[in-house]
C-alpha cells in the first residue's frame, strides 16, 4: 500500500511540476496597422481590424479581415506565363505594405503549374511564378529575407481535372503566412 501511495504522490508531483501558467512573452508586440494597410479602394483596413471589438478588448488580425486585400492569398497566372496579372497588383501591394510594417513576419510563396508540360518544366515554371511575386513584393518594400519561395510544379493541384477550368486554377502562387 505504501508503494502505491508513493507512486501516486510522485505522479502528482511530476504533474504539478510540469504544469505552468501560460503567459505572453514580453517581446510580442501587436503593432497598429491602420496606416500601413489599406484595401483596394484606399479605405483604411487597419482601422476596421483594430477597435472593431473594443468591448471585448480583442484586436482583429488584418490578415484575417475578409474585406482587406490581404485576404487575397492566391495569385493566378496565364498559361505558360510567370507575369503577374494586373488584377492581382493591389493584393501584392497590400502584402508588401504588411510585410514592410511587420519586419519579423515571414511569408512563403508556393509556385504551382498545371499538368501540361514535363515535370522539370513545371517545377521551373512554378519557381519563376513564385520569384515573380517575390520580386514585386521586394520592389514594393518587403525585405527579401522575409520571403521564401518553393515550387511544387504540377504536384499539388488545387483542382483535379484535365480541362481549362481546372488548369486555370492550378496555375498559381499561394501566399502563406
Amino acid at each position: 500500500m505504501k508503494i502505491r501511495t508513493l507512486v501516486m504522490l510522485l505522479s502528482l508531483s511530476v504533474l504539478f511540476a510540469c504544469s505552468s501558467t501560460e503567459e505572453k512573452p514580453d517581446d510580442v508586440v501587436v503593432e497598429d496597422q491602420s496606416e500601413a494597410v489599406t484595401d483596394a479602394a484606399g479605405a483604411d483596413a487597419g482601422a476596421q481590424a483594430y477597435g472593431a471589438d473594443e468591448d471585448a478588448g480583442a484586436a482583429l488580425d488584418p490578415l484575417n479581415d475578409p474585406s482587406s486585400q490581404l485576404s487575397v492569398r492566391i495569385i493566378y497566372f496565364a498559361y505558360d506565363s510567370s507575369e503577374v496579372r494586373p488584377e492581382f497588383r493591389p493584393a501584392i501591394e497590400a502584402h508588401a505594405r504588411y510585410l514592410a510594417a511587420n519586419p519579423n513576419t515571414i511569408v512563403t510563396l508556393e509556385g504551382h503549374a498545371d499538368e501540361r508540360g514535363s515535370r522539370e518544366y513545371n517545377l521551373a515554371l512554378g519557381e519563376n511564378r513564385a520569384n515573380s511575386v517575390k520580386r514585386q513584393l521586394s520592389l514594393l518594400g518587403a525585405s527579401a529575407g522575409q520571403i521564401r519561395t518553393v515550387s511544387y510544379g504540377e504536384e499539388r493541384p488545387a483542382v483535379d481535372g484535365h480541362d481549362e477550368s481546372a488548369w486555370s486554377q492550378n496555375r498559381r502562387v499561394v501566399i502563406i503566412y
